[in-house]
């Protein structure tokens, strides 16, 4: 088999794993090639969301373990590949060299054992650092079961290294990855977390969860990733729709992977991180999203007692909670309203989301053109019903 077919089956298999976003680490070229200080990493990304920028590759897709949901499980019927160390180490230079990538992902299907996997990343990625002087961004999975030995030996390698949880309960992870160990998981998540240093794994550490492959609901998905941000000090939390490539009666009747509700946990998440809610104030003992509008429009469509927020008064924290206003609008709006006082055509200016953010707010304690009403339905039906509705952004 050719260098180049083996490419072929190991980045398409590698495809379905989300968590390999590129950024944290202050890694400086040293006479070598590649740079993963913060102006050396060029960051592409699909029209899903996910980090193309970086060569995405399997060291192997030869798996001992039999997943449901995976295409590498050892019962399906694919082709299969093996890299040798040195050639991962030749595909990452020349790709560098003709600046397809800035860095590399890897990852691996389990071979023979976790410990010999593990040694095979080692291997190639010590080769890479110092035959090759490569000090581009590396980011590696750990491989839950290995020694920490080996954890901490690749974590002294690389930028990020990181373990995919792969599903939100035990059970779910009984019921359809009985080969691996919740436990192995969570240990292998607790070294990275003990050991992370400027000098181990420096970017941090993130995850993965398949979303839709099991009834696991909403709640239970936001409280797991609540409570891994707090446990494991993750960077991020990735959330990967189900795609349905194999035929197994434990795995649901679908034909599209739920990438609406993949993007709405998205939403949900950053509104844990960055706009201080807490998972129980998302879902109000609901158990799901409303999928027909963001989760921050959502909530404050259950909570109209809260509103409407006058925008010369309300503080920083009242405005982040206004739907169509973000992070960084809130902080134009404080700082502008010390100089003047804001009207509606301000707000444009400041590029606030008027059409999502009038049904909510007063300026000089007047509505947006006369809308003097806090009716849920109708605002619903409105929002849905206007096709220039711009959702949530994750970086505003």
């Amino acid at each position: 088999m050719t260098l180049m077919e083996k490419l072929t089956i190991l980045a398409d298999s590698a495809k379905y794993d989300a968590s390999c976003s590129s950024s944290g680490s202050k890694r400086k070229n040293n006479n070598g090639l590649g740079n993963a200080a913060f102006w050396g990493i060029c960051h592409s990304f699909a029209n899903d969301g996910r980090c193309i920028s970086l060569l995405k590759i399997l060291m192997t897709n030869c798996c001992m373990y039999d997943c449901k949901y995976c295409v590498n499980r050892k019962s399906n019927n694919v082709a299969r590949a093996i890299f040798t160390p040195e050639e991962v180490c030749e595909i990452t230079i020349n790709f560098y060299k003709r600046n397809y990538i800035e860095g590399l992902f890897l990852s691996s299907a389990i071979i023979k054992n976790p410990n010999y996997t593990m040694e095979k990343l080692i291997e190639t990625i010590y080769l890479l650092r110092n035959k090759y002087k490569f000090n581009g961004y590396i980011h590696a999975k750990a491989i839950p079961g290995a020694s920490d030995y080996l954890i901490k030996k690749l974590g002294s390698l690389v930028d990020r290294l990181s373990t995919n949880i792969e599903l939100p309960t035990d059970d779910s992870l009984k019921m359809l990855a009985p080969d691996k160990k919740s436990k192995e998981i969570s240990n292998s998540m607790l070294t990275i977390r003990n050991n992370i240093s400027s000098k181990f794994a420096p970017a941090g550490s993130s995850t993965q969860m398949i979303i839709g492959a099991t009834k696991d609901s909403d709640y239970t998905i936001m409280k797991k990733s609540n409570d891994m941000y707090h446990t494991y000090h993750l960077k991020r939390v990735f959330y990967s729709a189900y795609v349905p490539i194999n035929n197994d009666k434990l795995l649901p009747s679908i034909s599209m992977p739920p990438l609406l509700r993949e993007n709405r946990l998205y939403q949900a998440d950053w509104l844990l991180r960055y706009y201080k809610f807490n998972v129980n104030e998302l879902f109000d003992n609901n158990t799901s999203f409303n999928y027909l509008v963001d989760p921050k429009t959502d909530w404050a469509l259950r909570h109209l007692e809260y509103f409407p927020k006058e925008i010369n008064k309300a503080s920083y924290n009242e405005l982040i909670r206004i739907p169509g206003i973000g992070l960084k609008s809130a902080k134009k709006i404080i700082s502008a309203r010390k100089v003047f006082t804001i009207d509606f055509k301000d707000l444009t200016k400041m590029g606030i989301n008027i059409k999502k953010a009038k049904y909510f707010i007063t300026c000089n304690n007047k509505y947006f053109q006369n809308i003097n009403y806090l009716n849920k339905e109708l605002i619903t039906s409105n929002l849905i019903n206007n096709k220039n509705t711009i959702q949530l952004s994750l970086f505003d």
